[in-house]
């Protein structure tokens, strides 16, 4: 066998290759910033946590470490090119292990000391990131006090804290018994080595998996041969067969109708985080039990998506109508005709659900507003009952008034479906959308006749054409007619109205000329049809349609120079808060739970480890609750969202908080 020459790659156990050698580990300057989330923290402990349970056979591979040697001696350095997150990360863990249990557990101490810094030189950190945050991790790791005044956020704090709060003195054993079972490949590269080309085969070969293949690998591995030939062949092919190229779809559906929360999607993933979370242990048995019902779930998806499946008219009927809006509805639709498919709920009840669904995602498609990141609430409502159902749906539903005005100036949106719904004709083929004034009236165009559209003053075209769109000027034609109707003049038009099938069309013969005035009529009438159609469900109109659910709410992207309020405001239990962003909201939050609700916070806090503590037992911001207890307040905001969220939970009070994002918070 030829050894390569300039590459050495070598497995090891992650531990010892970082307590055994006395040489500094650096980061590069090229290097990008340290990024780990706490998200990403609470994985790597709950895969150490996984290991430690196990017996001495198995071990946690956490991928490759590339590097190059540079000097020797005591100078010798080991230059990372690819690893630097993990490295930090584990660095960062291995600190709080040791704050932890150097009081307590002398030996332990001197054990995680070796990984931390050099023998000779305690003040020496092993690890040496870029010199602009080297003194933030060296405060972080050696555990220096801040100078008096100052306060930093970073990375570096905010993971180090998570790991101290979810570490305690008794479970410290058990999770340095996790960190020795980890191993990763070496690979060290000589000075004829092309780093760059290393780096890039190890990242950037091949496409990467997809949400969707990475939850097929999840279910399988770990199952013996003939457990995994039984799982593909019994439910995942009949699951990739009922969704086909809409799979990663269902998916992110299915997670969103079983949880009622929305996965969010980062750098490609989410969705299988979000599965990951919700099944975070899959032996065999409950493994059928689940692709069970997800066989069940994919095939009602079959339906959805196609509705001439749906065994019952009507409800493809309707299952058509829903689809004219696309797919942001289908958790909630899942759930209703799978409980249908069961017999848990009636033929009518399926049916009074769909015409709910119609009525609020059209309603508010003609105001403007969209249906995006509702289905959540409306599936964690439908698990409370049927009338929460409708009371979730009617609060986000626009009130008739609204509605008028919107049909009144407003281009009518899904024309086809609208117009064709309440002339009662919607299942008629051949039908095209009419517009009886025309979009670009020739100059002998005329509405009654007698005037043709090159008399009319500027003012009165304008206002002509700013109605051209609305539902006073739409109607629904038969092809034939439409086409021998298309631009011309009305008196012309009413003639081929008159033979058409379509009641609201044929109604047009009747009416003498067209103009503004006509068009007003016509919209005050449709718009009384269009609210019977369409009818809003529940008691007196809300239209908080501006308003998200904590539960729903979301952690956007960074702000722009000079903008720094996320929320307009928010309101908790019928009250108006001032609060610009998470972290005002997570402070005042706990400390209101603190004095109505001390139990709820006092449960969460001792699940989630944190972050309410009855000591302040490593540097970074505290906010003290009363004489014994005090919040830290270091955390990053996407795990300050979360435990906001999560407490309310506990509380009970969730369903009764929501915030108002800020015009910038929406852009971003």
């Amino acid at each position: 066998m030829v050894s390569a020459t300039n590459v050495d790659a070598t497995a090891v156990n992650t531990i010892g290759w970082l307590s055994a050698a006395d040489r500094t580990i650096v980061v590069p300057v090229y290097q990008r910033q340290y990024r780990w989330d706490i998200g990403g923290c609470e994985q790597l402990l709950a895969d150490i946590r996984a290991v430690a349970d196990l017996d001495d056979r198995h071990m946690h591979f956490i991928g490759s470490i590339l590097s190059s040697s540079s000097r020797e001696g005591r100078d010798a350095e080991l230059v990372l090119i690819d690893g630097q997150q993990r490295t930090t990360t584990l660095m960062l863990l291995v600190a709080a292990l040791h704050h932890t249990v150097r009081d307590a557990d002398p030996q332990l101490a001197r054990d995680l000391q070796r990984v931390l810094v050099h023998a000779d030189d305690a003040t020496r950190t092993k690890l040496r990131p870029h010199r602009a945050w080297a003194s933030v991790y060296e405060r972080v790791v050696l555990d220096l006090p801040l100078p008096p005044g100052e306060q930093r956020d970073s990375r570096f704090d905010d993971n180090y804290a998570f790991f101290r709060s979810q570490i305690s003195l008794e479970e410290a054993p058990h999770i340095w018994r996790g960190l020795q079972k980890l191993e990763h490949v070496a690979i060290t590269l000589g000075s004829g080595a092309n780093a760059q080309q290393i780096f890039e085969s190890l990242n950037s070969t091949g496409e990467p998996l997809r949400d969707h293949e990475l939850i097929h690998n999840y279910v399988l591995m770990g199952l013996s041969h003939g457990e995994q030939r039984r799982i593909e062949a019994e439910y995942w092919q009949a699951i990739e067969q009922n969704t086909g190229d809409a799979i990663a779809e269902f998916w992110r559906q299915y997670l969103t109708m079983r949880t009622g929360r929305e996965a969010t999607v980062v750098g490609g993933r989410g969705v299988y985080d979000a599965f990951r979370s919700e099944f975070p242990r899959l032996d065999f048995s409950r493994l059928v039990a689940y692709a069970e019902e997800w066989r069940a779930l994919s095939h009602v998806y079959r339906i959805l998506r196609d509705p001439d499946e749906a065994p019952d008219d009507e409800i493809g009927r309707h299952l058509r109508y829903v689809n004219t809006f696309g797919t942001d509805m289908y958790p909630l639709l899942m759930r209703a005709y799978r409980d249908f498919e069961l017999a848990r709920i009636g033929r009518d009840e399926l049916i009074d659900t769909l015409e709910m669904v119609q009525s609020l995602v059209v309603r508010r498609s003609v105001v403007g507003t969209g249906v995006e990141r509702l289905v959540a609430r409306l599936c964690r409502a439908r698990e409370e009952g049927p009338a929460a159902l409708v009371a979730a749906i009617s609060r986000i539903t626009p009130s008739d008034e609204r509605v008028a005005v919107a049909l009144k100036y407003s281009e009518l949106p899904h024309a086809a479906y609208i117009l064709g719904r309440i002339a009662g004709v919607d299942g008629l083929a051949g039908l095209d959308v009419e517009h009886i004034f025309p979009l670009a009236p020739g100059d002998s165009w005329t509405g009654d006749g007698v005037r043709e559209w090159a008399s009319y003053s500027d003012d009165e075209q304008n206002s002509h054409r700013a109605l051209a769109k609305t539902i006073g000027n739409l109607t629904v034609l038969e092809e034939d007619l439409a086409v021998r109707a298309f631009d011309r003049s009305f008196p012309e038009k009413k003639s081929l109205y008159a033979r058409s099938a379509v009641s609201t069309t044929a109604d047009l013969a009747q009416i003498d000329s067209w103009g503004t005035a006509a068009i007003a009529e016509r919209s005050a009438g449709l718009t009384e049809r269009f609210v019977q159609v369409f009818q809003r469900p529940g008691g007196p109109a809300i239209d908080d349609d501006g308003l998200t659910p904590i539960l729903d709410a979301v952690r956007r992207r960074g702000w722009p120079p000079g903008w720094q309020r996320e929320w307009s405001y928010v309101e908790y239990c019928g009250e108006h808060w001032e609060v610009p962003d998470v972290k005002y909201l997570f402070n005042r939050v706990f400390k209101r739970l603190w004095a109505d609700a001390r139990d709820a916070v006092e449960r969460y806090s001792a699940r989630r480890g944190g972050p309410v503590y009855t000591a302040e037992s490593w540097n970074g911001q505290w906010d003290r609750l009363d004489d014994q207890h005090s919040l830290y307040m270091g955390w990053d905001s996407s795990y300050m969202l979360s435990a906001v969220q999560g407490v309310l939970e506990e509380a009970g009070l969730a369903a009764e908080v929501f915030v108002k994002y800020s015009y910038i918070g929406n852009a971003m």
